[in-house]
């Protein structure tokens, strides 16, 4: 059935020469001619079904730049600082279980959590507004929970009938 169709076999391939970078990306294609000739036949053959047979075959040039450089050099991306910016979570968290005056505790623990997304954000300045409003909530919500603590304590011990 293929009578007159010229047949050669196929070199033994092996593994893609190269960087990663030259073989995900094939080189640009040539000006294809009308009519095959033989040469382009044989081209056809020895390539792999992946590529086209009419991309010629061209020398990794990532392996040259590597023997060819220098000075090379690193980059290191600098962050801010986050951490030293305190986020008051456990005394929040305190707060709201114990001392919940007046839900105090709670608005205390909410900025704590604000405070820490921020962190994750990077939002240096918002974190640090963040936590000065939680620690104020937190002192408040502290001071006036002691306070009616301490009044408890007071009329305990020594009852309005006693006046």
């Amino acid at each position: 059935p293929f009578e007159g169709v010229a047949w050669t076999p196929r070199p033994p391939q092996g593994p893609p020469q190269g960087c990663f970078a030259c073989i995900a990306k094939p080189p640009a294609l040539r000006q294809a001619s009308p009519v095959l000739s033989p040469s382009a036949v044989y081209l056809m053959e020895s390539k792999s079904c992946k590529g086209d047979s009419l991309r010629p075959a061209v020398p990794c040039k990532h392996s040259v730049e590597k023997k060819t450089m220098t000075n090379p050099t690193t980059v290191i991306e600098i962050y801010p600082d986050t951490t030293e910016v305190n986020d008051y979570y456990l005394w929040s968290i305190f707060n709201f279980v114990y001392l919940n005056f007046c839900c105090l505790g709670f608005i205390a623990l909410a900025y704590s959590l604000k405070v820490r997304d921020k962190k994750l954000l990077n939002d240096l300045n918002g974190a640090v507004e963040d936590a000065k409003t939680a620690r104020l909530f937190n002192i408040t919500s502290s001071a006036l929970a002691t306070f009616c603590i301490i009044l408890i304590f007071i009329f305990l011990r020594y009852p309005l009938t006693d006046y």
